[in-house]
């Protein structure tokens, strides 16, 4: 069974089945159903597992299901980082889970993943796709979120979307620093801008557009002139695959409609940034974008897998290769 997500975002209770995958690279939407799903069964037992874990002791998960709990009516089984290895189990339990719940949650599985394909032509069980936010569902987040905000402007809600690269776990974040900086409820411009640190965000977009561009001169002086927080190396890489999405979206079609292409994507260019886009957008073919994405895919993983790893070196490597990748 198919469920869309915007669909039981908000009547996550009303979806009566056994066992529900969440999949995606949305990883704040997925954080949002996972604080829905324990607040809905606050007076359940919750207990957490990764795919690993039961993997290596197949029983545990049957055995809990098993076991009745001792002060809770039911249970709710989270899964994490699951995967094709656990669908054996998952088919061998799903006789038996009578009133319990299980919930797990993936990353980005194609159209051929065993485990999907269970999900969603299952009657009893749902798949969930948990894709990236657009601006609108972003900017209902925030409306919503700082409802009862003065000084919540259209311009003050673009400058948060400028900052989080429409990632949803990100704006959670600059939400929570604008409840807790702002506590009168009255947002001010430029200390919004100060909050969010926009200067540092913009020096990086300026790095990251002359890398796309090809410009040497413009990436090396910039990459010894900018400062990279490396707290904020997963912000800078959605800044850059958030810059390729829409270069793939207007180069799909053909150089032959760029300028078409430009002119219709969603949501629009900003009139500041067109120029840059404009050259980068005769730069790069679908192969080389792809590429690219390949690259910053890996790189993500290796920052996120080792925690030792110099985030500095290796994003500023990584700016170098884009910029003679755009040459080549």
């Amino acid at each position: 069974m198919i469920y869309k997500s915007y669909e039981i975002e908000k009547n996550l209770e009303n979806v009566n089945s056994k066992m529900l995958l969440f999949y995606g690279e949305n990883l704040g939407l997925k954080n949002d159903f996972k604080k829905n799903i324990k607040n809905i069964y606050s007076k359940s037992e919750i207990i957490f597992f990764n795919q690993e874990e039961i993997i290596k002791n197949e029983n545990l998960l049957f055995n809990e299901i098993r076991n009745d709990s001792l002060f809770q009516e039911k249970k709710i089984f989270f899964i994490e980082q699951a995967g094709e290895k656990i669908l054996k189990i998952l088919e061998e339990i799903d006789p038996f889970i009578e009133n319990n719940k299980i919930y797990l949650f993936a990353d980005v599985l194609d159209r051929k993943s065993k485990l999907r394909n269970y999900f969603e032509k299952s009657k009893k069980n749902a798949a969930i796709a948990c894709y990236q936010d657009n601006e609108i569902t972003l900017k209902k987040i925030i409306n919503s979120e700082l409802k009862g905000f003065d000084g919540l402007t259209p311009f003050n809600i673009n400058l948060i979307l400028d900052n989080i690269s429409m990632n949803r776990a990100r704006l959670h974040n600059e939400i929570d620093k604008i409840k807790i900086f702002f506590d009168k409820k009255k947002i001010e411009k430029e200390e919004l801008e100060k909050l969010l640190n926009i200067k540092v965000n913009d020096s990086f977009n300026a790095l990251s557009d002359q890398a796309l561009i090809g410009n040497k001169k413009n990436t090396n002086k910039l990459l010894s002139d900018t400062v990279i927080d490396t707290e904020k190396v997963n912000l800078y890489l959605n800044i850059i695959n958030q810059r390729l999405d829409k270069l793939y979206d207007v180069n799909k079609d053909g150089k032959e409609n760029l300028e078409k292409s430009i002119n219709d994507i969603k949501p629009p260019i900003f009139w500041k940034d067109k120029p840059n886009f404009i050259l980068q957008a005769k730069k790069w073919q679908l192969k080389k974008i792809l590429k690219l994405r390949d690259k910053t895919y890996k790189l993500e993983t290796e920052l996120k897998s080792n925690s030792q790893t110099n985030k500095n070196i290796l994003l500023k490597k990584l700016m170098v290769d884009i910029c003679e990748m755009a040459n080549s």
